[in-house]
């Protein structure tokens, strides 16, 4: 007669009820108070605060933005994989570690570090300068900083998928006369697709909220680089908390329509037809 053998983690059912304890503490009951908070307003109230020039002008930033790095990063996010994968060469473990730095700095640091390379007395914001432009304290700074604080997620989603990818199947294409452009767009598109959305997704939704790293070489001058969490500190600065939660609840709602978009789009592909 075959022993049972009994799990490791508890059954289904005390397990499903640590991660809604869980889930509900952590994420659920904050976000339901700050929904609540936001209640005491009218809806006329409620649509003049998120309509007003100032809040508008900082959510296209905000966004623009963080869509801009995204973009930037799943391009040199999908190099950077490539050559980490399926390339050896001396100093690599080094290339892979900085990689992360990005998620070890403080975001206060950051910002410091990059406003000191881009400012106008900068390395490289001098050069800048001396070109007509001006890197820091424009959208161009921003997006700059953005990209520097999400460039892991695109890296370390797509990193893995890249690796488990048998060479074997390239090869048996090429050899069955697949063109080097074929070979990409039909076994390694497909195969990368799925984690190049994760990581887009994930480095979108960590731009559009990064506060540490942007203030420093934003300027933050309000309706030019003033970004969506700036103007809910200053609204909290204000004692405007009615405010501020108005916005955040924008914010928030945005965010999740399209990080649900970006998710249905995935599933998608991942589903054939």
């Amino acid at each position: 007669m075959s022993r049972r053998i009994s799990p490791v983690i508890p059954g289904f059912g005390l397990t499903l009820g640590y991660t809604v304890v869980y889930l509900s503490l952590i994420v659920l009951i904050p976000l339901a108070a700050m929904f609540i908070h936001a209640a005491q307003l009218t809806w006329d109230q409620f649509w003049t605060i998120i309509t007003a020039p100032r809040v508008l002008a900082a959510l296209k930033l905000s966004f623009s933005t963080a869509f801009y790095a995204a973009v930037i990063n799943g391009v040199i996010g999908v190099l950077l994989a490539w050559v980490l994968v399926r390339y050896t060469f001396p100093g690599r473990k080094i290339i892979d570690a900085m990689i992360d730095l990005p998620f070890a700095l403080p975001t206060a640091v950051a910002g410091i570090a990059l406003t000191a390379l881009y400012a106008p007395n900068g390395l490289v914001g001098q050069f800048a300068t001396d070109l007509g432009f001006k890197i820091a304290y424009t959208p161009l700074g921003i997006t700059l900083a953005l990209t520097f604080v999400t460039l892991p997620f695109v890296v370390r989603t797509v990193q893995p998928v890249l690796a488990d990818i048998p060479r074997e199947v390239e090869e048996a294409a090429a050899c069955l006369g697949a063109r080097p452009l074929q070979v990409f767009r039909h076994i390694l598109v497909p195969a990368l697709l799925p984690a190049w959305l994760t990581g887009f997704a994930l480095a979108f939704a960590r731009g559009v909220g990064e506060y540490g790293s942007v203030i420093f070489i934003a300027g933050n001058m309000p309706m030019k680089t003033e970004i969506l969490p700036l103007l809910i500190m200053v609204k909290l600065d204000q004692y405007d908390y009615t405010g501020a939660t108005a916005i955040g609840v924008m914010m928030l709602v945005v965010s999740f329509i399209l990080l649900l978009l970006i998710n249905l789009l995935q599933r998608r592909i991942e589903t054939p037809s």
